[in-house]
């Protein structure tokens, strides 16, 4: 999108209704070697608070800001925005915590090391905190610190990146060699060649309860949500950005904008590609009690096949599920199929043969879901093109829950300050040509 000329007719960013690479790791990597603990001392501020923040109506400047998708982004960035005295009035066209876009299934992974760029962990650490202060704020237990069991082919490019960024940023993990990992955690079946670390500042989310819990605290502190309330277009003008809706227009300072999967349909003339997939969740039954043990870890697999898992927090079932080149595109996603044929639940019954040969193949639960991914799997984040006003959270492919709390605290500052001194530079929508 080109920047408007002075004096030329407001841009407009979108016309339709809205909703809600894996990178090498840069350098060289440690060696996987098997040890029985090993906490490296926190460095860079590890777990440390976030920075206090003066979170008055002074430090907005009583900044009016719109906030289009109070889903997984947005319910965070409306608490962000409402905390630091921001007036925020959010808009989704249905509520926080509905099931009809990338959020539900009851849980989601947190971690602290990353497979895809160690750039990422700063993030983490600055999510992590955010996501304990969220609890204190409120009361609610939104994340439990079960751990993560990161496994793979020890030579694989993402096993070296998660070494990397634990020997960067002195993570809290273990490395477990085959036989270890096998006497530890004997619902896994180990391949020559594998070797795991445990991530165990880690575990889950519940993402219904987080989303929500978010916005009610938004609103605590002062925001309003239309709910049920379609954004039909977003424009922007010479003194800030008009929201239209089926009610009519509303100005605002500035808008954050989290429309999820409905990202193509409000911005269709958004300069980077956002590929909306189908992703299924199934939930198995274990036979043996392996699984739910006192370590309850949840679990991702790099290779062959990407696979991802979480022991459900009552005990029950398994969630699995997949990476982006096994989900197929939605399509419409106002018409979302959340038919599940059986031949989608092949690949689902091939790895638990060869990973997991404890669980019951017959899952009990199916769910069908979306995301958006960019061609490089780096999130667009930052201000649109010729749109200073607008700031953008969209494209998170497929990791985006866990770090939610600090873009939501990021969108804040872009709307508010116009900058963030969080290092989103390789995210950025600044000066980004590809997606």
């Amino acid at each position: 999108m080109a920047r408007p000329r002075e004096g030329s007719p407001p841009k407009r960013v979108g016309l339709r209704d809205a909703g809600d690479s894996e990178l090498l790791g840069r350098g060289e990597a440690p060696a996987l070697v098997p040890t029985t603990r090993n906490r490296t001392a926190p460095r860079r501020g590890q777990h440390a608070p976030p920075a206090k923040r003066k979170e008055s109506p002074v430090s907005a400047a009583r900044k009016r800001v719109a906030v289009v998708g109070v889903g997984t982004m947005g319910s965070q960035a409306a608490w962000r925005l409402a905390a630091r005295g921001a007036e925020v009035v959010g808009y989704d066209r249905f509520a926080p915590g509905h099931d009809r876009s990338a959020a539900g299934g009851e849980t989601r992974i947190f971690r602290s090391a990353h497979f895809e760029d160690s750039r990422y962990v700063p993030l983490l650490q600055h999510a992590d905190a955010l996501w304990e202060q969220l609890q204190q704020e409120t009361g609610r237990e939104l994340r439990s610190l079960t751990g993560c069991l990161l496994m793979g082919p020890t030579e694989h490019h993402q096993m070296a990146t998660v070494l990397q960024s634990i020997a960067e940023h002195g993570l809290d993990h273990e490395v477990l060699d085959v036989d270890a990992l096998a006497k530890r955690f004997p619902q896994f079946r180990i391949e020559d060649g594998d070797a795991a670390v445990l991530d165990r500042r880690a575990g889950f989310i519940r993402p219904e309860l987080t989303i929500q819990t978010a916005a009610r605290r938004a609103e605590e502190l002062g925001a309003r949500i239309h709910r049920y309330t379609t954004v039909r277009e977003i424009v922007p003008v010479a003194n800030g950005v008009a929201i239209r809706t089926d009610a009519g227009s509303e100005h605002f300072d500035a808008a954050v904008v989290s429309p999820g999967p409905w990202v193509n349909d409000l911005m269709p003339d958004l300069p980077w590609e956002v590929d909306i997939r189908r992703l299924i969740n199934a939930w198995y039954v274990p036979t043996t009690d392996a699984w739910f043990g006192e370590e309850r870890p949840a679990f991702i697999r790099t290779a062959p096949t990407h696979l991802y898992g979480l022991p459900s927090p009552d005990g029950v079932s398994v969630k699995l599920g997949l990476s982006r080149a096994l989900h197929r595109p939605a399509g419409d996603p106002n018409q979302l199929d959340r038919t599940v044929e059986p031949e989608e639940l092949e690949i689902f019954t091939e790895l638990i043969g060869r990973h997991m040969p404890d669980l019951n193949p017959d899952p009990t639960r199916l769910s069908v879901y979306m995301e958006g991914y960019t061609e490089s799997s780096r999130p667009l984040v930052g201000p649109l093109p010729g749109a200073e006003n607008v700031v953008l959270l969209a494209g998170f492919s497929g990791h985006g829950f866990k770090l939610s709390p600090a873009f939501g605290d990021i969108a804040a500052d872009l709307a508010l300050d116009g900058n963030s001194a969080q290092p989103i530079d390789f995210l950025s929508t600044l000066d980004r040509t590809e997606a």
